[in-house]
């Protein structure tokens, strides 16, 4: 299946929107979260991990889904096709992993907003926000944002078996002769 030239660019231009608003929100996920493990301002952390919540479950899971479904999509309508190339399964893989870490994530994030925002705050609790890994979370994160989009770019050679297949069929039938029919 083919898209047509407008629909093709339509469907590249949401593609791209939602994965650099994937990696955007990642990044400002990221400042915010070494600013939580760093500050010396109690309610600049507290209040951080709040927000690091809401951009988790609002902006972060919507903008990666949405990644992935326009990638998918992308990949189905394009000439590229989701199996025949080997940077994009690459991507396709590096996405549904992405996902998937972050969807447990989610899980993770709750607790710690659930410590920021309680009413008697504790120097106990204000070590259990110390937690370095969401700055490591969201620092992988990134950096598997960014080779996606490395892979995207430069478009590596090397195709799949399949897509070798798929390629000969295309050439023999370009190559057979048509015989006008009277």
């Amino acid at each position: 299946m083919t898209m047509t030239p407008s629909l093709r660019k339509f469907a590249l231009t949401t593609h791209v929107v939602s994965s650099v608003g994937w990696f955007g929100a990642i990044v400002a996920y990221l400042a915010v979260a070494v600013a939580a493990v760093t500050s010396q301002n109690v309610a600049l952390v507290r209040g951080a991990y709040l927000v690091m919540q809401f951009s988790v479950w609002y902006v972060i899971v919507p903008l990666a889904f949405a990644s992935l479904l326009t990638g998918l999509i992308q990949a189905w309508g394009t000439p590229w096709g989701l199996f025949r190339h080997d940077w994009v399964i690459a991507k396709l893989l590096l996405n549904v992993v992405a996902n998937l870490v972050l969807l447990g994530y989610t899980q993770e994030i709750g607790p710690f907003a659930d410590v920021a925002a309680k009413t008697t705050f504790t120097g106990a609790d204000l070590a259990v926000l110390r937690n370095p890994s969401h700055v490591v979370h969201s620092g992988a994160a990134l950096l598997v944002v960014l080779l996606a989009t490395i892979l995207a770019v430069y478009k590596p050679r090397g195709m799949t078996r399949y897509g070798q297949r798929k390629q000969r069929e295309q050439l023999s039938a370009r190559a057979q002769p048509t015989i006008p029919v009277p």
